[in-house]
């Protein structure tokens, strides 16, 4: 029997929001080294950090742990493929060369026997027209490269600073569920897909629709939820909840 797949997205590390989960980057680890030689694959959604750069010389020093517990996990021969999300966009070489983790923008691949397509969600819903603009504009190479010249102290603390900004001006946010069944259900009829897993709006849940299944592992903030794989079925599951 083939061995479960793993899907989590949204821990947003690097900030505490009110209501989070303490100490949820330690859970994350602590999840990551249970599927060590137990998983086939292992999928990360998407803003994994609140935000990520990669300078030529710096890596943030707050998630070594983290990066020896992917490596560990790789290392176990688990296949780990981690999606860029709105908020860590910016990955370069640092996860694929140092860490063995696979980097995209999204993928399809086959699983157990269901052809998968995996994405982080972002720029799907209508009320995210004025984010495509703004990532276009922070993903131009000179403005890549005008970034660099920041000291990472600072450069941190800036992208910090407008991270916050924007998640309080995103509270008063509705999230329009259907919009994401919607695309979804496109994606996999284009691609002859059976399920569509996706993050961004932090909601868990396996919905059905024509063409296959939607799914969503929800956050990994305010509560502790990822997706399973096994024998084909799909499941959310709940850190520390047995089940």
């Amino acid at each position: 029997m083939d061995k479960p797949a793993y899907f989590l997205g949204d821990s947003h590390l690097g900030v505490n929001p009110p209501g989070a989960v303490l100490d949820r980057e330690a859970s994350l680890i602590h999840l990551l080294n249970s599927w060590k030689g137990q998983a086939s694959h292992v999928f990360i959604l998407g803003d994994l950090f609140e935000f990520w750069y990669e300078y030529r010389y710096y890596v943030s020093k707050e998630h070594f742990a983290l990066f020896r517990a992917f490596a560990d996990l790789v290392e176990s021969g688990v296949e780990v493929h981690l999606l860029r999300g709105n908020h860590d966009f910016a990955y370069d070489s640092f996860f694929p060369k140092n860490l063995g983790v696979q980097v995209h923008n999204s993928l399809e691949l086959e699983i157990q026997g269901k052809k998968v397509i995996v994405a982080h969600g972002d720029g799907v819903a209508k009320s995210d027209h004025m984010y495509r603009l703004y990532r276009k504009i922070l993903n131009f190479p000179l403005n890549r490269w005008l970034f660099r010249q920041i000291h990472p102290d600072w450069g941190m603390a800036l992208a910090h600073f407008v991270g916050r900004s924007s998640r309080e001006a995103g509270k008063s946010r509705a999230i329009h569920l259907d919009e994401y069944l919607q695309w979804g259900e496109k994606i996999l009829l284009k691609k002859q897909g059976q399920i569509c897993i996706h993050g961004h709006h932090h909601i868990p849940g396996i919905w059905e629709v024509k063409s296959g299944l939607v799914a969503s592992p929800g956050g990994w903030i305010k509560k502790l939820t990822y997706l399973k794989l096994e024998a084909g079925e799909l499941s959310v599951k709940e850190f520390g909840v047995p089940g």
